[in-house]
């Protein structure tokens, strides 16, 4: 069975930090290209981060560049999404997405047609 699970939101304050998890199960990620995509309530969704998990390639959206660092590890299935210096705006529902082929730059960031999804894990930036 496909699973992509995404884990490590919360309520932080503005200014911290969060570290959210994608875990894929049924497949071998080698070969994809792993994002993550944010949602918040009234807004589209949007595509922040990607990463290749053949050659570790990364994009990131302007919104995210300088504060977020996306890591992939292969070897086990798993995927980092590091968020320094949280905004107010950057509280949404965060989804991780995985697609063939392993390039970020094909649909110039994460694929929004992605083959596999998350469920989305909340992340909450508020005093």
């Amino acid at each position: 069975q496909v699973q992509l699970v995404e884990s490590g939101g919360g309520l932080v304050p503005p200014g911290d930090s969060l570290t959210l998890s994608c875990v894929a199960s049924g497949f071998t990620t080698n070969y994809y290209a792993i994002g993550f995509f944010r949602q918040a309530p009234g807004k589209e969704r949007e595509g922040v981060v990607c990463i290749s998990m053949l050659d570790g390639t990364t994009y990131y959206a302007d919104s995210v560049k300088g504060r977020f660092a996306i890591t992939g590890h292969a070897d086990k299935n798993t995927v980092y999404l590091r968020m320094n210096g949280l905004k107010a705006e950057d509280t949404a529902v965060y989804y991780c997405a995985a697609d063939l082929p392993s390039s970020c730059s094909v649909h110039n960031g994460p694929y929004p047609n992605s083959e596999y999804w998350g469920v989305g894990t909340q992340v909450t930036v508020s005093s």
